[in-house]
C-alpha cells in the first residue's frame, strides 16, 4: 500500500515529538529559564521540513516545585509542559499534542485537516 499524505503528514508529526524529546530531555531547567528554554524548543523543530507551528506551553508550578534548591535546577523531561506541534503536508494539516496522562507524557494525534 502506498502511503497516503495523511500518513506521511502524521509521520512528520512523529518525526518532530521524537526530535523534541530525545533533544530536549535532561536539558537544565529552572523557572527564569523556562520561558527561553520553550523558545528555542519551538525555534528548533519549526526549522524541520513541514513544520507550520509549534507551540511549548511551560508548567512554572511544576518546575518550581522540582527545583533542586542546592542547585537551583531541575531537568527538562515531558511533565513540565504542554505542547502542540501542526505540520502541514502538501495542504493537509495535521495536530499532535504532548500532554500528560497517567503519569506519562503521552504524545497523541488530535486532528486532521484535509484540504478542499
Amino acid at each position: 500500500m502506498e502511503p497516503t499524505d495523511a500518513h506521511r503528514a502524521t509521520f512528520e508529526l512523529g518525526i518532530k515529538f521524537g526530535a523534541l524529546y530525545h533533544q530536549f530531555a535532561g536539558t537544565p531547567i529552572s523557572p527564569a529559564s523556562a520561558d527561553e528554554l520553550a523558545g528555542a524548543i519551538e525555534s528548533a523543530i519549526e526549522n524541520q521540513p513541514h513544520c507550520k507551528s509549534v507551540t511549548v506551553d511551560m508548567k512554572s508550578e511544576a518546575i518550581h516545585e522540582a527545583v533542586d534548591p542546592e542547585v537551583g535546577y531541575t531537568e527538562f523531561t515531558g511533565t513540565f509542559a504542554d505542547v502542540e506541534i501542526v505540520v502541514d503536508y502538501k495542504g493537509l494539516t495535521a495536530t499532535a499534542v504532548m500532554e500528560m496522562e497517567e503519569g506519562y507524557p503521552r504524545m497523541r494525534l488530535v486532528e486532521i485537516d484535509e484540504p478542499r
